[in-house]
């Protein structure tokens, strides 16, 4: 349930983030709050992303490279 969680909100932050960045390069003049969202939800992508695939790693078996 945590993992599902944590790739929602990467996903939420990446649709966030897009929609920030396109209206940024579309408004005239350019807005720097836009900007600011958009660095802000690549930061949250960033971090939820890795942690939902941090989570998606196998820790009780090791893997060797043999196999």
């Amino acid at each position: 349930m945590k993992g599902a969680l944590n790739g929602l909100l990467a996903l939420i932050s990446l649709v966030i983030a897009a929609v920030c960045g396109w209206l940024y390069l579309k408004t005239e003049p350019a807005s720097t709050l836009y900007l600011v969202g958009l660095i802000v939800f690549v930061v949250l992508l960033v971090i939820f992303g890795g942690m939902f695939l941090s989570g998606r790693i196998n820790k009780t078996e090791e893997i060797h490279i043999t196999e």
